[in-house]
């Protein structure tokens, strides 16, 4: 009986632990029976790229833009800092002493050649022209009967030499009585632009003092020091490329002269460049970008400077080819700010990521989107999904 018992309790155990096997195999195969819209087998919603065994996280497309590799021309410069200059800087002196009248003219005035700037107290100076007219006046008369005493033998030969030194020696205290008073109307050198003013009405000065300083600025000039080794890729009338600092001003410049003699001490050539054409806010004294061609190569394959990345000490670059990139070793030549020249590694007309492309992965699958609204889907054009 007992016997009996002990088996009947041994089915109902093993009867249990069946159900319960069979409950925990059910709940399983709901657990990884496919949910919603997507459940069909081997379906991906758009945009999702398949990474391992089905059941694990879609990864999304990568967004990239594109350019296609463009034959095109390449330019490469030597850069260096410059400063402007005026044309023609000079400092107005005094040429005589005395006293000074109201400036004519203030900083910043236009003036002509030859145009009055201040002048000078003259009345000393005109004092000085008159004794000087009245000596002149009386050698004239004194060798004037000296001629006629020597034409009647009354006097010697020298002593009539001695007339006509005098009188030549009175004519050119006249002249110079004359150029002095000349010199108290101070009158500009050259046209241009009065740069400074360093002298007020009233102030007493000497010969040599300073007056104004007066530019030139018809024109600017730039001083640059190129390396010996660029000289026969320098010639004038060259052009030039110039930013200006304090304004983002682009400038075009020529090669205007170039010094004959290598600096020893540095192995540089002096060059100076001319700016004809310039916005009034450029002006002397601003620093400018430089930029001098030194070679170009024509008709090269070209793609975006953006898009070439360093990667281990290579030169690489990401081609979309049906919705996945590809990454691309290549050999580069000239660079200048927007391009660079592909020596070996792309065709003309192959599409390089331009944007996206530091985060992709060889093989990638990508979606292609306008590079002018990058990020945002307006130009969507192609979509990988496997």
């Amino acid at each position: 009986m007992n016997k009996r018992k002990n088996t009947i309790g041994i089915t109902v155990a093993v009867l249990g632990l069946g159900v319960a096997l069979s409950l925990i195999s059910c709940r399983a195969d709901r657990k990884d029976e496919p949910q919603g819209r997507h459940a069909m087998r081997g379906h991906r919603p758009p945009g999702m790229q398949s990474q391992g065994p089905p059941g694990r996280p879609q990864i999304p497309a990568a967004a990239v833009a594109v350019e296609a590799v463009r034959r095109g021309d390449i330019e490469t410069y030597y850069s260096a800092t410059a400063t402007l200059e005026a044309n023609k800087e000079a400092d107005v002196l005094a040429r005589v002493g005395g006293v000074l009248k109201a400036p004519l003219v203030e900083e910043g005035d236009e003036v002509a050649e030859g145009q009055v700037l201040i002048e000078i107290e003259d009345a000393e100076f005109r004092h000085r022209l008159t004794q000087a007219e009245v000596e002149l006046d009386q050698q004239r008369s004194s060798l004037a009967r000296t001629e006629k005493m020597l034409a009647q033998g009354l006097v010697s030969a020298e002593d009539a030499d001695a007339a006509r030194s005098k009188m030549k020696a009175a004519e050119a205290a006249w002249e110079l009585a004359k150029l002095e008073l000349s010199y108290t109307r101070v009158r500009a050198p050259f046209g241009g632009r009065v740069v400074a003013r360093l002298v007020d009405e009233g102030r007493t000065v000497s010969v040599g003092t300073p007056l104004f300083t007066l530019a030139d600025l018809s024109r600017l000039l730039a001083k640059v020091h190129v390396p010996a080794r660029e000289f026969r890729k320098i010639r004038t009338e060259q052009p030039v490329q110039l930013v200006v600092d304090s304004s983002s001003e682009k400038l075009k410049g020529r090669i205007f002269l170039v010094s004959p003699v290598v600096d020893p001490a540095a192995g540089t050539i002096k060059v100076t460049l001319a700016i004809d054409h310039f916005s009034p806010s450029t002006r002397p004294g601003d620093f400018a970008q430089v930029s001098i061609v030194t070679d170009r190569h024509e008709g090269v394959l070209l793609v975006p400077r953006t898009s070439v990345l360093s990667e281990h000490e290579e030169k690489v670059v990401y081609l979309v080819e049906e919705g996945h990139a590809h990454r691309h070793v290549v050999r580069t030549g000239f660079e200048d700010e927007s391009s660079t020249e592909i020596l070996s590694g792309l065709k003309e007309g192959e599409q390089v990521v331009i944007q996206g492309q530091r985060s992709l992965s060889d093989g990638q699958a990508v979606r292609v989107l306008g590079k002018t609204d990058f990020g945002e889907p307006t130009e969507s054009t192609s979509t990988a999904e496997g």
